[in-house]
């Protein structure tokens, strides 16, 4: 959400969703934030996996919330605990000012993030804040060769720590970085050593905000540059004329119960006809939502953008189907 959300999304928790391949610095990254002088208070949510054990110890010391889920990998046996583990945090609402999931290293944050988009009342109270994945760039690239769920982590960030840079030098992080805007366009990467990086960089994203994404980086509506990973590439449309409501609605939702295992991800900043506001409207894989989240800035350009990261995804098809949704 934007700057200009209504005092209703304000009172939602944000939440942040922590990923990261096995060993890539989720827990060093973990620990800096529970542990920095930020005078803000976290409850944080810890996936308990195997030998991940130690992780526990070493972030138990700080003063917050630390819930343990011993029952399995967070990614597909914990959803219902998750619920449950949100609605008890709930309770003590005034305690803290955000809430972090950090997933197993071998988790698809796609389930995770779902969660914010399926119950209604962990929807009522809390807000995606992002997804932030840690990516090791000593061993990102064979990485991303060997693993499909790596591939997602990537696909699913808004925020990228491209962590343990000391390791490798400047023409190989260009490199990694372009491989990583392959698969996803639009994120944005902060280089980090030992998961030290500002935790404005972390938390608070402000949900999902393409108005930052084209701060951070302003040719990305342009880029549609494509990936080998198994196929997952982003595509960015934009449509300067208003959109009528009804049809986009219609269309997305048809598209999505279509090809909604191929989408990984879809963000949009909608103009619709007869509507002041600006609609946010993002999805995970068939899981849609939306909401209208303030005014247009002034001489901000009011055009529609959406962004689809997946596979295969048909540019010309898609861009079909958003001009035909024009008012």
């Amino acid at each position: 959400m934007s700057g200009t959300q209504d005092a209703t999304a304000k009172q939602l928790v944000p939440v942040t969703v922590l990923t990261g391949f096995l060993g890539a610095g989720k827990t060093t990254l973990l620990n800096h934030i529970l542990t920095a002088e930020h005078g803000r208070k976290y409850a944080v949510v810890i996936n308990e996996f195997g030998e991940l054990g130690v992780d526990n110890d070493l972030v138990v010391d700080a003063d917050e919330e630390v819930f343990e889920m011993n029952n399995g990998c967070i990614c597909c046996t914990v959803r219902g605990d998750l619920i449950r583990i949100l609605g008890s945090l709930m309770k003590r609402r005034t305690k803290f000012d955000g809430i972090i999931v950090e997933t197993t290293g071998l988790a698809d944050p796609a389930p995770v993030a779902q969660t914010f988009f399926v119950d209604e009342d962990v929807r009522g109270k809390t807000r995606l804040d992002a997804v932030v994945t840690v990516v090791d760039a000593y061993n990102v690239l064979a990485t991303l060769d060997e693993s499909p769920e790596a591939v997602h982590q990537v696909a699913f960030a808004d925020v990228i720590i491209l962590n343990k840079t000391d390791l490798v030098d400047e023409a190989k992080l260009e490199e990694i970085e372009k491989r990583l805007r392959q698969i996803n366009a639009h994120v944005r990467i902060h280089r980090a050593v030992r998961g030290d990086v500002p935790l404005t960089d972390v938390l608070d994203q402000g949900g999902f905000d393409l108005q930052r994404a084209l701060a951070y980086e302003p040719d990305f509506l342009e880029n549609t540059e494509h990936s080998h990973e198994e196929g997952v590439t982003s595509i960015s449309l934009s449509v300067k004329e208003p959109l009528d409501e009804g049809r986009f609605h219609a269309w997305i939702s048809a598209l999505l119960q279509e090809q909604g295992g191929d989408i990984l991800r879809t963000k949009g900043i909608l103009d619709f006809k007869g509507r002041d506001e600006r609609f946010a409207f993002q999805a995970v894989h068939m899981m849609a939502d939306g909401d209208f989240i303030g005014p247009w800035k002034a001489g901000e350009p009011r055009e529609s953008r959406l962004v689809l990261i997946g596979r295969n995804l048909n540019r010309p098809r898609l861009r079909r189907g958003l001009e035909s949704c024009r008012a």
